[in-house]
């Protein structure tokens, strides 16, 4: 079964209707979803959940990627692997050049200029502890390169849904809140320029921190991550 059709027919039959069921999902602001063309729904990243509750309630496909791992998987795992993901609306990621967040920006790219929604997470990763961090750049980029509007989404609840490391969810009513449209058109040509770069990011999070409430953290979160990763230092006493 193709991609396209699985994803309709796991939305619409054999998962969505149970994720609406149990889950109960509340939207605000569906209509600012352009109904034809490019888009960037770019959103804040609190569970893996995100990636199914957000095209759940968007009538139009929305492409993000994911790890090429998912999609490379040997026997009976591999195939419900690459069933559930392509099935929800993801595709592997091309890495350019050896780098994961180039090509991520080149799959994007691509799924834009055939005018169809792409999603994305400027924080890069899930938020270690509900807070927003600091954007990646890589949004405003694809919006200079594309001229794709880019719709701010606030996911709500999902932590408590599906936090990280959890297998099993807790069945939490979800919220998710979908900005208008942001038009960045004013910067048309200044893509590369970190500075023009770094102000529509800037000005992205604030949307995201103002729809979803979270308080804002301005460091990124992969950082506090592998901070949190590294081993504690030696006592002073025993290292004198």
């Amino acid at each position: 079964m193709e991609d396209g059709l699985l994803y309709w027919v796991l939305k619409h039959i054999f998962i969505g209707p149970w994720l609406w069921l149990l889950f109960r999902p509340k939207v605000e602001g569906l209509e600012n979803v352009p109904a034809e063309g490019a888009a960037i729904m770019a959103s804040n990243h609190l569970s893996f959940s995100d990636s199914i509750f957000l095209p759940l309630v968007v009538k139009r496909r929305i492409t993000f990627v994911a790890k090429a791992e998912y999609f490379t998987g040997k026997g009976i795992k591999g195939w419900i692997s690459r069933a559930f993901f392509g099935g929800t609306g993801q595709i592997p990621l091309d890495r350019v050049g050896g780098s994961a967040a180039a090509g991520a920006l080149a799959t994007g790219a691509r799924i834009l200029n055939s005018g169809e929604l792409f999603g994305i997470y400027p924080e890069g990763t899930r938020s270690p502890d509900g807070r927003l961090y600091k954007g990646k750049t890589g949004v405003a980029r694809l919006a200079l390169e594309t001229g794709a509007p880019v719709v701010p989404c606030a996911m709500v609840n999902t932590h408590i849904v599906q936090p990280p490391g959890k297998i099993w969810p807790r069945f939490v009513r979800v919220h998710i809140k979908i900005g208008k449209p942001l038009d960045f058109s004013r910067y048309e040509g200044n893509a590369f320029d970190r500075f023009v770069e770094r102000s529509i990011t800037d000005e992205i999070m604030y949307e995201l921190m103002e729809l979803s409430g979270q308080e804002y953290v301005d460091v990124y979160a992969a950082k506090l991550k592998n901070q949190d990763a590294q081993p504690p230092a030696e006592p002073l006493a025993a290292a004198a």
